[in-house]
């Protein structure tokens, strides 16, 4: 099937959701706020050492940019992905998918800060404060690796089923170079790896009834290398194993049956079908604003000429 670049043509800037819309204000808005008044910090980002009793910076964080470059990329990086991703997710699902991934991811930095302290006795650990979208950025990527695999980003020329492979390679070799950009490598890591759990196994399709991604397009180990995966695929299997093995029973039950491969609730065919519809409802999306633009200059035209 052939469709348009992902994310490309002249309007690329048009056509956000009104629910990313609002989501960006809210991004700007938390900046503002901690420009503001600074000490807003100690309330709002991810500390360690302060999240408990204040439990709320575990939601929070995920929503506070304290850098305007930050503040630009996730309200950017929002829109433009957003607008791919919540017609075919539905707006309910969509925003459920941010605050599952933003709230587990920010769980996961403040576990391994803490173990990251007790190693090393360094209180750096515990009162640097982590925040920033982040961390959702890398999950939306995830969801473009999974609903349109081989689409292109036009600008780029690379396939979206590269991408959170690629931000987490590029990430990870300037955090070398920069403490900063050390700093935000775990948030990023672990909001590419919460986001494929939740895609993969957790995400449920209303329309089917059916729950997760079991298809091998979207394993684990197609985040790495080819050469790579026969290595990462036992790995990988172990997880498998470990989410699947509760809902084996009442899945049997329901009629799916839960082999070496597969997933609770799943099943393959309905996963290559998701992917078609994805594929489909971009190439409608993009079909129409060129259309309207097209309409748009045609009205222009025909007003300059009356004009004359």
């Amino acid at each position: 099937m052939s469709s348009p670049a992902l994310l490309g043509g002249t309007n690329m800037f048009t056509g956000f959701t009104r629910l990313c819309k609002g989501l960006a204000v809210v991004l700007v808005a938390g900046h503002i706020v901690v420009q503001i008044f600074p000490y807003s910090v100690t309330y709002l980002a991810l500390i360690p050492a302060r999240t408990i009793p204040f439990g709320w910076n575990l939601i929070t964080a995920g929503y506070i940019e304290q850098s305007v470059y930050g503040v630009v990329i996730s309200a950017l990086g929002l829109l433009l992905m957003g607008k791919v991703l919540e017609p075919i997710w539905g707006t309910r699902e969509f925003l459920k998918f941010i605050f599952v991934v933003n709230f587990l991811t920010s769980v996961c930095v403040f576990v391994t800060a803490v173990f990251l302290y007790y190693v090393s006795m360094e209180e750096t650990y515990l009162y640097l404060p982590i925040s920033g979208f982040h961390g959702v950025l890398l999950g939306f990527l995830v969801g473009l690796k999974q609903i349109i695999p081989d689409q292109e980003l036009s600008l780029l020329k690379i396939k979206a089923k590269w991408l959170p492979s690629l931000a987490l390679v590029l990430s990870t070799a300037v955090s070398f170079f920069t403490a900063e950009s050390a700093i935000y490598l775990p948030t990023l890591i672990f909001g590419t790896y919460i986001s494929w759990i939740y895609l993969r196994y957790w995400q449920k399709k209303p329309e089917t009834k059916l729950r997760g991604d079991p298809s091998d397009e979207f394993a684990f180990s197609t985040f790495f290398p080819e050469p790579l995966r026969p290595v990462i695929d036992p790995v990988a299997s172990i997880f498998d194993r470990m989410l699947c093995s509760r809902s084996a029973t009442s899945d049997e039950d329901s009629g799916y049956t839960l082999g070496s491969s597969s997933l609770p609730g799943s099943d393959p065919i309905e996963a290559s079908r998701r992917r078609e519809r994805g594929a489909r409802a971009l190439e409608e999306r993009l079909a129409a604003e060129r259309l309207a633009s097209g309409v748009s200059t045609e009205e222009k035209q025909r007003d300059a000429t009356d004009n004359v």
